[in-house]
């Protein structure tokens, strides 16, 4: 048996241990969604609720590739492990997976713009005195 140290890296989760506390990010992770869906140079936005969508199943509204829009929410599936902010959103347009609309695409671009302005939070944990 061999004693590696403390944990740095875990399942794309970052881990930082100090006298503080412990740090749980998923930066690197984020970074790499935005890059992977062409959205590292979006403009930041502080609000990931969609307000001015409407998203329901819409049969009238133009249908999308659903393999992409199932990329993006199941990335952000994964980001909510350290991203409890994004929850709400995230689940809401899972609802839209089957059969997603411009619209519902809309929203996940939206979401992204979001994780963008966020992406350099982290959790403590803070150590007990």
């Amino acid at each position: 048996m061999y004693d590696l140290g403390k944990m740095k890296y875990f399942l794309s989760v970052e881990v930082v241990q100090n006298t503080k506390g412990i740090f749980i990010s998923q930066k690197k992770y984020a970074k790499e969604v935005l890059k992977g869906f062409d959205m590292e140079s979006c403009n930041p936005v502080k609000n990931s609720i969609v307000s001015r969508f409407k998203l329901v199943k819409d049969e009238g509204n133009t249908s999308i590739d659903a393999t992409t829009y199932k990329q993006m929410g199941g990335s952000l599936m994964y980001l909510t492990a350290t991203r409890l902010d994004l929850v709400y959103v995230v689940s809401f347009i899972i609802r839209f997976i089957e059969k997603p609309t411009e619209l519902h695409q809309q929203a996940v671009k939206k979401i992204l713009q979001c994780l963008k302005g966020i992406v350099e939070l982290e959790i403590l944990y803070k150590r007990r005195e």
